[in-house]
């Protein structure tokens, strides 16, 4: 008995998956935010505005 094999689906999955680990995997190498000290930041603005 012959087994069909449907290449092209098979590499069209393969490269879902990919683009799918590969999308995952840049979203993970961003830098995550700090947390932001916003008093400080205020603080700044008016020494700036002060001058």
């Amino acid at each position: 008995m012959a087994v069909t094999r449907l290449i092209r689906k098979d590499r069209r999955n393969k490269a879902i998956a990919n683009n799918k680990v590969a999308a995952i995997k840049h979203l993970k190498s961003r830098p995550t935010i700090q947390l932001v000290d916003i008093e400080a930041i205020k603080a700044e603005f008016a020494a700036k505005a002060a001058k």
